[in-house]
């Protein structure tokens, strides 16, 4: 894909949504950290239904510390793969408080040293909480990025660079946002629908379909 098309495809996306948001509900960087670290292989829906009864409970590390891994588990039983998803929580809510002032680091190397969070979770929080240029790829992105020909690649890891050098620079704070929210609700794995899409006549896709 040349450079003409890839800025006319974030063109549309910014025209038609200025300010992409985090589907994920969240009122601080520590809300957000949590949120994201009980996203993974789970929705936002369903991370949102549990969080709108633990956050209220459980707005600072020491609040939700002293929870305890049981207490918490009653929380998110209803998320995939709670049981590790709390004993990492908690153990990060302790590291938060012993090492980080109770404050939600704004480093990758720190963010990435807490239990449960992966480069992906690290990515999402210095994008939305601070504002830094980072590209979180989950499985929309990653098939966006190759089924469009924005940024093609074998792992995650490279389509996270090809899209960190080939986004045009005054769409790369906003870009993840765009282009989860397209392979989510329009680009999607099973039935992509071509015929709503707005960037259909600048995708390289074979196997386009019409369904709108």
């Amino acid at each position: 894909m040349n450079a003409q098309k890839r800025y006319e495809i974030f063109h549309r996306f910014r025209e038609d949504n200025p300010k992409p948001q985090t589907e994920l509900e969240y009122s601080s960087d520590f809300e957000l950290l949590i949120a994201v670290l009980l996203s993974a292989q789970a929705t936002d829906v369903g991370v949102n239904k549990a969080t709108a009864k633990l956050f209220p409970v459980a707005r600072t590390p020491e609040a939700m510390y002293a929870l305890g891994v049981d207490g918490l588990s009653e929380y998110i039983k209803t998320i995939g793969l709670y049981p590790t998803k709390a004993k990492n929580a908690i153990e990060t809510c302790r590291l938060l408080i012993e090492k980080h002032n109770s404050q939600v680091p704004r480093t990758r190397e720190e963010l990435e040293a807490l239990p449960g969070v992966g480069r992906k979770t690290a990515n999402v929080v210095l994008n939305t909480a601070f504002g830094q240029i980072a590209m979180a790829v989950d499985t929309h992105i990653f098939r966006v990025s190759n089924r469009t020909g924005i940024a093609p690649g074998k792992t995650v890891l490279d389509v996270e660079k090809k899209l960190l050098r080939l986004v045009p620079k005054e769409f790369l704070l906003d870009a993840h946002h765009w282009l989860i929210l397209h392979g989510r609700y329009v680009c999607q794995a099973r039935k992509p629908r071509c015929g709503s899409c707005r960037i259909e006549d600048l995708c390289e896709y074979k196997e386009k379909t019409d369904i709108h």
